[in-house]
């Protein structure tokens, strides 16, 4: 689109359907490479990606001709089939329904990579149920408890 020009930061948080699908952690880093592939091939900007076994953090500058649902479906169908037919888990592999999206200043994407990247040692600490939690009540989004996702005890 000409004379088109945005700074569309979006920090995008998607989990496993089943504690029996956790990603190995020796497979999280193809996995980020196909997810890459696929953010860039629809013309938006990897900005950061990672994770831990139950759930993934995603940090794109958003193309404004890309609706965020769709890149979300897009990341999360392919990525399905990718770890099904790599066979990294018994049976056919899925992402729970649902993601949050959260959006930032330009001036605040150094901190969201930073705590992107240090996925593994926040874990330490907090579980992905409190992560998610403090996400929603810092960007004050109203939810409804049976929408949230199923939280498993991370024991990776």
């Amino acid at each position: 689109m000409a004379n088109t020009y945005t700074q569309i930061t979006i920090q995008i948080v998607f989990a496993v359907k089943g504690k029996g699908n956790y990603i190995n952690k020796k497979n999280l880093n193809e996995l980020y490479r196909y997810m890459t592939g696929i953010i860039q091939n629809k013309k938006n900007k990897l900005l950061a990606i990672n994770g831990v076994p139950n759930h993934i953090h995603i940090l794109v500058g958003l193309d404004p001709s890309m609706a965020l649902s769709n890149l979300v479906r897009d990341i999360k169908n392919n990525s399905s089939n990718f770890i099904s037919e790599k066979k990294w888990v018994p049976g056919k592999f899925q992402w729970q329904e649902g993601f949050g999206a959260f959006s930032y200043a330009r001036s605040q994407r150094s901190d969201v990579i930073n705590y992107i990247e240090n996925q593994e040692n926040h874990h330490k600490s907090r579980s992905f149920k409190e992560e998610y939690l403090l996400m929603l009540q810092k960007f004050d989004i109203e939810y409804d408890d049976k929408y949230l996702f199923e939280f498993y005890e991370d024991d990776f």
